[in-house]
């Protein structure tokens, strides 16, 4: 079992603003876990973008970089 860094309720609220009528804890999960991957690759990013500037604090800009560039693979 993977220890998930989000919490599986909101994953079921996405799920239900997308449309889903019901969503399995599963699916939830799943969603969680897929978020958590994404999550970790934009922030890697992100901080390449900071050191890279010289900083060591990852700004709001350099995770809209790094979400655009991770999104668009």
């Amino acid at each position: 079992m993977v220890d998930l860094e989000l919490a599986v309720a909101p994953m079921h609220r996405l799920c239900k603003k997308a449309g889903a009528g019901r969503v399995s804890e599963a699916a939830a999960k799943e969603l969680a876990k897929a978020l958590d991957e994404i999550g970790v690759k934009i922030a890697k990013e992100a901080l390449d973008f900071a050191i890279h500037a010289g900083r060591k604090t990852i700004k709001a800009e350099d995770i809209e970089i790094a979400a655009k560039k991770v999104m668009s693979k």
